[in-house]
């Protein structure tokens, strides 16, 4: 079996039940974000078990399953968030399956771990990290693929501060050193079609006028075709279209509404699946960044 790893010349196989581990000082309290390189090597269903110790809330651990790949070279980075319980804390990495082949098993190769620092809310915008600045590390080697962030269900505590992956596939977190990012250096792209969600819930004041506006693009990663991101606020919806050439680009969109709720959820996802021009078959979509929400005195003015 020829195995191709992404960065220098060695990685490790996870065989049936195989674990690594290892103690990290840290600051108790503080959120951290662990990105790690995995690839599956049979075509039977694989998956990872990310947890650390201690940990003093239930069952919070990562159950990754790899048998999907969303990237063009057999690896992806996945993220993984939690908050230290202690000011040494022990990171395991578990292939909890057991395969007849004793070949199989996934594959890790890097491994990074970044502390997430808790964006605030500003007048500027009433969104915590609107423009996605603050997230899980991404890997600097020249043919980075970006980072999948696993759905909420996967994960307690985003490894994107203030958003939630509420749906039931991942999102990509990338950067503009790989890819056309609108606005900054980070942004996110909606990989999954409608299964694809990501949301944040804010405070409002019932009656009150908001403006929700954001940039939706395409990463330069060969995703091309029509593309269509649904925003909402609430109850309130717009669908904002973009026909993607593959090479970067952006526009700007907007939602004005009135709030109904004193907590108000805004959410977006892509109307349509994606994948790649060049016949690897990769999950691809629209590119989400520089999102505001703003209160404004009357809605007519805009």
């Amino acid at each position: 079996m020829l195995l191709i790893v992404p960065e220098g010349a060695f990685a490790v196989r996870l065989g049936n039940e195989a674990l690594i581990k290892q103690k990290v000082e840290v600051v108790k309290g503080d959120f951290y974000s662990l990105t790690f390189s995995t690839a599956r090597t049979c075509a039977q269903e694989e998956r990872l078990n990310v947890s650390v110790s201690p940990n003093n809330e239930k069952n919070d651990f990562g159950l990754f399953p790899i048998q999907t790949m969303y990237s063009s070279n057999g690896w992806d980075s996945y993220a993984w968030a939690f908050q230290a319980d202690a000011h040494v804390i022990e990171i395991s990495i578990h292939n909890p399956g057991v395969e007849e082949d004793a070949a199989c098993g996934p594959l890790i190769d890097s491994v990074a771990l970044k502390t997430l620092y808790n964006p605030k809310r500003t007048r500027a915008n009433l969104l915590k990290n609107g423009n996605f600045e603050e997230g899980p590390y991404i890997f600097p080697r020249p043919t980075s693929e970006g980072v999948i962030i696993p759905p909420h269900i996967e994960d307690d505590h985003s490894p994107l501060p203030g958003w939630i992956i509420e749906s039931l596939k991942a999102i990509k977190y990338i950067d503009s050193e790989h890819f056309s990012v609108p606005k900054g250096k980070r942004a996110i792209e909606l990989i999954a079609g409608k299964e694809s969600a990501v949301a944040q819930i804010v405070k409002t004041t019932i009656g009150r006028n908001y403006v929700l506006s954001f940039l939706v693009g395409d990463a330069n990663n060969g995703c091309e075709g029509p593309m269509v991101v649904e925003a909402f606020a609430g109850k309130n919806t717009v669908k904002v279209s973009y026909n993607s050439k593959g090479k970067g680009g952006f526009k700007a969109a907007r939602l004005a509404f009135r709030a109904e709720s004193t907590r108000t959820r805004i959410m977006f996802y892509s109307t349509f699946y994606a994948m790649k021009s060049d016949n690897s078959g990769s999950l691809c979509g629209p590119v989400l960044d520089d999102v505001k929400l703003l209160s404004v005195r009357k809605l007519h003015h805009l």
